[in-house]
């Protein structure tokens, strides 16, 4: 990426100083995003510089990196599928991947017509951030008992964004409501399985914990400004050395992850993808406890901009799924014949 894309960035993000407040003010500021033109697919060489852009979005706002980060996987999805479905240049797109039980979408029939690709949809879809603001969505939807990729446009009379859903304080003004879908046109992206069965799932969700370290980064730069005129507290001290180590612990582990997407974009990698996301919740943990430990009530009740990046990290830093992960990379590990060599 050129260096003149992050100064444009930096241009955007240094025209807002506080976080957006509500969806509406959120869907400007993605627009604004969108306009500087599409991030490089993973594994083209260029991915350390996507999560580049996508860290610093997240240190700037949580709930504007969630909808930022949607839409450039969305993009990214159908580019590594070849399929682009007609959509205008300035659509705001979202990649809805939740699969409750009780929230499932499924493929009701085929448009009458030549193209099988043409379907409509039936049901409700959970947590999909930025509903009530997006044009179009990429999601997950079953056709029998298959998983497939549907594009959908969501100005149209089958889609019902709903208030249902979200009641978090955190990532607030993400709005991740349920949508229902009722005899919905959309379009078939991919074969069968597409979303999980390709090197990009995997090298997207390295990307998200790009996301998470960004948030903790602009944590740690509160702790580091007020521990600049305490270097004779030795508590602060320990504290800042606690952050600045789990936060270099967390860009080493992008930076290596993204060199080896890079070196082989089309191998699996999610081993690769599963110790990177766990280093970096690790980081992302150490560091909220130890701001907060550090600095105590103040900036949490006087620091508008702390405030919000505390309540809204812990939300989005649960789009790990913790244990259930940690189990997953054990049995991969237990099974990695090359071990642990320096």
């Amino acid at each position: 990426m050129e260096a003149t894309f992050f100064q444009r960035l930096n241009n955007v993000l240094a025209c807002h100083d506080m976080p957006a407040e509500d969806i509406t003010e959120l869907a400007a500021r993605l627009d604004q995003l969108i306009a500087l033109g599409p991030l490089p697919r993973p594994g083209s060489s260029e991915t350390l510089a996507r999560w580049r852009a996508l860290y610093q979005v997240a240190g700037h706002d949580l709930a504007l990196i969630k909808l930022y980060e949607g839409h450039t996987d969305a993009l990214a999805i159908m580019a590594e599928l070849g399929v682009m479905p007609d959509a205008p240049d300035d659509a705001r797109w979202a990649m809805w991947a939740a699969e409750p039980p009780q929230a499932r979408v499924k493929v009701r029939e085929q448009v009458s017509g030549h193209d099988p690709a043409q379907i409509t949809l039936d049901g409700t879809k959970a947590w999909c951030s930025g509903a009530p603001i997006v044009s179009h969505a990429l999601m997950t939807v079953w056709q029998a008992d298959q998983q497939r990729l549907a594009a959908v446009m969501l100005d149209q009379p089958g889609v019902t964004v709903t208030e249902r859903g979200w009641q978090a304080v955190g990532m607030q003004a993400s709005a991740s409501v349920e949508v229902d879908f009722d005899n919905a046109r959309a379009t078939l992206i991919g074969p069968l399985d597409a979303y999980l069965d390709r090197p990009g799932f995997w090298q997207g969700g390295a990307g998200i914990a790009a996301c998470w370290l960004g948030g903790a980064h602009a944590l740690a730069q509160t702790l580091k400004a007020s521990a600049s005129s305490r270097q004779g507290d030795p508590l602060m001290m320990a504290h800042l050395g606690h952050v600045d180590a789990a936060l270099q612990a967390g860009l080493a582990a992008l930076r290596e992850t993204a060199g080896r997407i890079d070196t082989a974009p089309n191998e699996g990698c999610q081993a690769l993808t599963l110790r990177t996301r766990a280093v970096i919740e690790h980081s992302v943990e150490q560091i909220v406890t130890h701001c907060g430990r550090a600095l105590g009530a103040g900036p949490f009740c006087r620091d508008r901009r702390f405030a919000r990046m505390m309540a809204d990290l812990p939300v989005y830093l649960r789009q790990s799924h913790a244990e259930r992960d940690l189990s997953a990379l054990g049995r991969l590990c237990a099974d990695d014949v090359h071990g642990w060599s320096l």
